[in-house]
């Protein structure tokens, strides 16, 4: 069944470029959607937005940012996040973003890390409305593809919907941001861990819902806790598109239902999963003539047989040699040997 979505507002510098399609994203996942991850997905999923992991303006601004906003163009569409608090230090790094190729810069406002808040960034934004407009306005002023805001419903006590509609509204009035990422989970600074803030806190959907109705004009991404095509399409009635993240990258065939079911691209094109890792093989060749480990290749392939008779003996046998020195595509190729190919159909668990 292919879902038709609702025509969604573009960015305002979105015609510099192809507009986005903005439906379905995979989350920008701290050390999980590396470039390795983003090949590999790009793989399975030819439409969904691709994100970065975070990187902070100083890192690009002082350290080696060549290799920091290296990615294939395969990858495309593939935004680039920041952090940061400092509109100029943001402005320049957006701008690096832009030269490296990047379609989109999306400014973390959401993350609740102990580093992040010692760097007066993330999540503890959100108590700064009038500061994100100003760094969001910086960075509209240095480049021309969509500048857009990754952010929670509260923070701390600051958890009404009063406080999210005034930094919503602050943010997109003054800064210029018309597309905002929710995840729909306020975050606590103190007292969670960052894995306790994807799961404790309870999810909010209708707070995003209700936020796209009160402000239309805006281009509204649900973010948190989805994990099956059916709640996909049911949050798609709601908001402009969806972000996965775990289930993406635990379970990353997912996203070969979601481009059938919501893009409508036809099942004879999308690769199956042996197909998938076929696909692979020559970027990872390429990748260990650079002096890429495998492993860090193959962490990211472990759950693409989720659910699936030989999945334990995939998992184990990559986990147990990709480490090993002298490994090479033979070992993703032993693996592939014990499951079973069933073709593209979008089975998962």
């Amino acid at each position: 069944m292919v879902f038709q979505q609702k025509q969604m507002p573009q960015g305002k510098r979105a015609g510099a470029k192809k507009p986005i399609d903005r439906r379905i994203a995979v989350a920008p996942m701290m050390g999980w959607t590396d470039r390795h991850d983003r090949y590999f997905l790009r793989l399975i999923s030819p439409n969904a937005l691709l994100y970065t992991v975070m990187l902070t303006s100083g890192a690009l601004l002082h350290g080696d940012a060549a290799r920091f906003l290296q990615f294939d163009p395969a990858e495309h569409p593939v935004a680039l996040q920041l952090g940061g608090s400092d509109p100029q230090e943001l402005a320049k790094a957006a701008k690096m973003g832009e030269t490296a190729g990047y379609d989109e810069i999306n400014l973390n406002c959401g993350c609740p890390s102990d580093r992040v808040q010692r760097g007066a960034f993330g999540a503890c934004m959100m108590k700064q409305p009038a500061l994100v407009a100003d760094c969001i306005a910086a960075m509209n002023e240095a480049v021309d593809v969509p500048v857009t805001v990754k952010t929670r419903i509260g923070v701390d006590e600051y958890d009404s919907y009063d406080f999210l509609c005034d930094f919503i509204g602050q943010v997109s009035e003054k800064g210029g941001c018309d597309v905002f990422i929710i995840h729909a989970r306020k975050a606590w600074l103190k007292g969670l861990n960052p894995k306790q803030n994807r799961t404790v806190p309870p999810l909010r959907w209708d707070i995003v819902h209700r936020l796209k109705k009160d402000f239309p004009q805006l281009t509204v991404i649900l973010n948190g806790g989805l994990d099956n095509p059916a709640d996909v399409r049911e949050q798609l009635q709601h908001s402009d598109g969806v972000m996965i993240g775990r289930e993406a990258y635990q379970n990353p065939y997912f996203l070969a239902a979601l481009e059938e079911d919501i893009f409508g691209t036809p099942t004879a094109t999308l690769r199956s999963r042996h197909d998938t890792i076929r696909a692979l093989l020559p970027y990872i060749e390429a990748e260990l003539s650079k002096g890429t480990q495998l492993y860090d290749i193959t962490r990211h392939i472990l759950g693409l047989f989720q659910g699936l008779p030989g999945a334990k003996k995939w998992r184990r046998i990559l986990s147990e040699k990709a480490f090993l020195p002298s490994a090479g595509p033979e070992v993703v190729l032993e693996a592939l040997s014990h499951v079973a190919e069933i073709g593209n159909e979008k089975r998962y668990a």
